[in-house]
């Protein structure tokens, strides 16, 4: 069934590819100013006047990681309470919610986390971002993705050599989006487990290696790999990274 697709923070790297996706559906990429997270009555207007059935959102404080521990109130007021406005908005019009989180709210410590896994993050962005979780599961008409994912070339100059993550790129998962549109509950996103240096190398050839020791004040997880067995049921493919 075709949609009528609102995206939040569509301007942002993500959004941009997004825009390049072909699908029947209709999308809508409004601004900042168009649609501010903060005024809950700009946003009602929006999704009645657009009308709506899904929002995507992804609007919200993400990088430099390092402003979320420099100033938890800009963290508190788009990831937390901006969320929940909108989560409130959807449910208050009827109109699915996308939500996209991120596999930081897992411990990282064993990897191959589970959605069923416990939550425990270890920076502040996470704890934003799962704060963002807890408006949303109220609303039962709702998909949280907790999503690994990044630019393509892979844009930093080092990668950790002694690091695991689940790195996806933002293209590949933008074409997985639009098959979870019908989906509730939580799906985690993302690629197969391994070292970000040897997944960064793979598009990055001049990137250089980095060691992330253990008692450094950075906020990483050594492991915060993630299962996607739950994702490739949904959309029936056997390896999600051929």
């Amino acid at each position: 069934m075709k949609k009528r697709i609102v995206v939040t923070g569509g301007s942002g790297r993500f959004g941009q590819c997004l825009k390049n996706i072909f699908t029947n559906h209709t999308i809508f990429f409004p601004n900042k100013k168009i649609f501010n997270i903060l005024n809950p009555d700009g946003m009602q207007r929006y999704l009645k006047k657009t009308r709506a059935n899904v929002v995507i959102h992804l609007a919200g404080l993400s990088r430099p990681m390092s402003i979320h521990e420099k100033n938890i109130n800009k963290s508190i007021e788009l990831n937390i309470i901006g969320t929940a406005n909108v989560t409130k908005i959807c449910s208050e019009l009827n109109i699915k919610l996308i939500y996209f989180s991120t596999n930081y709210v897992y411990p990282g410590i064993k990897g191959n986390y589970s959605e069923n896994d416990n939550l425990f993050p270890v920076n502040n962005y996470a704890w934003s971002k799962l704060g963002g979780e807890c408006s949303v599961q109220l609303y039962k008409n709702s998909l949280i993705v907790r999503v690994c994912m990044t630019e393509k070339p892979f844009l930093h100059k080092e990668a950790f050599v002694n690091v695991k993550s689940s790195f996806m790129f933002h293209q590949d998962v933008a074409k997985i989006l639009f098959k979870l549109l019908n989906k509730k509950g939580i799906i985690n996103v993302g690629g197969k487990s391994q070292y970000i240096y040897d997944f960064a190398k793979k598009s990055n050839r001049e990137v250089k290696k980095s060691f992330l020791k253990k008692n450094a004040k950075i906020g990483m997880p050594f492991d915060s790999s993630i299962s996607t067995k739950k994702l490739k049921k949904i959309i029936k493919i056997k390896n999600l990274y051929e």
